[in-house]
């Protein structure tokens, strides 16, 4: 292998690995709140720093706890919701398609967001 060869694999690993971290950095966000939402209505918003269990619709119970939030009680048929990943300060969903509930991470106001900055002229 040639010199300049070298020099260009490893230029092109540096430029994967910054875009690989700038995107790592750029996916966590500062979600201080989750918002529930059973069939496309919202149910409720809760924050992240107060441990509680929440009891939704009498189906579902999720539990806010160490800022995690985690689905412990369904009475769907194959409990899909209860093994996915909880929901933390970076964000996440948790989704329960029989009872049509989703628990989503909610950005902090003063996190930015690019949607957010956006204005359309008229």
């Amino acid at each position: 292998m040639k010199k300049k060869e070298l020099v260009f694999i490893i230029a092109i690993l540096l430029a994967a690995l910054l875009l690989w971290g700038g995107m790592f950095l750029m996916r966590k966000g500062d979600y201080a709140s989750i918002r529930i939402t059973v069939d496309g209505e919202e149910y409720g918003t809760y924050s992240l720093a107060e441990d509680t269990v929440i009891s939704i619709d009498g189906t579902n119970v999720c539990e806010i706890k160490d800022g995690k939030v985690k689905m412990i009680e369904a009475d769907c048929p194959d409990h899909l919701c209860m093994k996915q990943k909880a929901i933390t300060n970076a964000g996440g969903t948790i989704v329960c398609l029989p009872n049509k509930v989703v628990i989503e991470g909610e950005k902090a106001a003063h996190s930015k967001d690019s949607s957010a900055d956006f204005d359309a002229a008229t």
